[in-house]
């Protein structure tokens, strides 16, 4: 089961793999990017721990998987 991550976490693993912030309304930041060839949209709330619900329904929009979310993170963590 994943920890909670917090949103600017999991912003800095998006902007890794090449999505930017396209906007934000409220605390919702909506970003864009390309992965296998598509256009993909990702909505991440801007709050300090997300829900393991919302987390993994990022992870889906951003066509991530868990590991490879956990790969960037280590990899970020290294430097």
């Amino acid at each position: 089961m994943p920890k909670a991550y917090s949103a600017k976490v999991i912003l800095k693993i998006l902007n890794k793999i090449n999505f930017s912030i396209v906007s934000q309304k409220g605390s919702h930041i909506k970003l864009k990017g390309i992965r296998h060839g598509k256009i993909l949209t990702v909505i991440v709330p801007n709050h300090k721990e997300l829900a393991k619900g919302t987390f993994l329904s990022i992870l889906k929009q951003a066509e991530l998987t868990f590991i490879e979310f956990e790969e960037l993170l280590r990899k970020k963590s290294s430097i």
